[in-house]
């Protein structure tokens, strides 16, 4: 499974929009509303990529509009970074799910669906050419990292992705809404945010 036929290799960022709900590299447009494009400024200095789309942002079409998205926006502020200037994406551009009852339950995509997509992702950067990209969560760092790269051993650090670009890896935002110690785990992902900015300061 690959979207590389479908991923346009010329042309910008609206090009490549235009082309994502065509999409069938794997099988997730099937019950997915829609694909979840990113957004932000095409020339940001810094790109933050998530996991997948949720229910909100799969209804909505945008990203981070949902439980998580509103916790990373509070988090930006602490950390001062201004979200209008930062390019937001995920490594899956659909949702996936499993149906309990009315509700549609996050499940994580597969290792498959994560390679499958990555051309979307991969061409997100070449044309946005970030300085610092911010890696949030487990899937995230499997498309941009590797397999056995391990967010809980890593975070906070600063890593070079292999296109060359500085990067920083954190948990992703939903984690910290579902935490037991959800002050503790709020303030490290700020701090995480914080070294981010730190280290753009150095690169740019």
């Amino acid at each position: 499974m690959t979207a590389e036929e479908w991923v346009p290799h010329e042309g910008g960022m609206r090009k490549l929009r235009a082309r994502l709900p065509d999409c069938r590299g794997c099988e997730l447009w099937e019950d997915a509303e829609r694909a979840v494009a990113g957004e932000g400024p095409v020339r940001a200095e810094m790109m933050l990529v998530g996991e997948t789309p949720g229910d909100h942002e799969d209804k909505e079409g945008h990203v981070f509009v949902g439980p998580a998205g509103h916790l990373l926006d509070k988090a930006l502020v602490e950390a001062g970074i201004d979200r209008s200037k930062v390019y937001l994406t995920n490594a899956v551009k659909h949702f996936r799910f499993e149906r309990e009852g009315k509700r549609r339950i996050h499940k994580t995509p597969t290792a498959g669906q994560v390679t499958a997509c990555h051309p979307w992702l991969t061409r997100e950067l070449e044309i946005v050419t970030p300085s610092l990209v911010v890696v949030m969560g487990a899937v995230a760092a499997k498309a941009l990292l590797g397999s056995k790269f391990r967010v809980t051993q890593d975070r906070g650090k600063r890593l070079e992705l292999p296109g060359g670009q500085a990067g920083v890896a954190t948990v992703h935002p939903s984690a910290v809404v579902r935490s037991q110690e959800f002050r503790r785990d709020f303030g490290l992902f700020v701090d995480d945010l914080r070294v981010a900015v730190e280290i753009l300061d150095q690169v740019v």
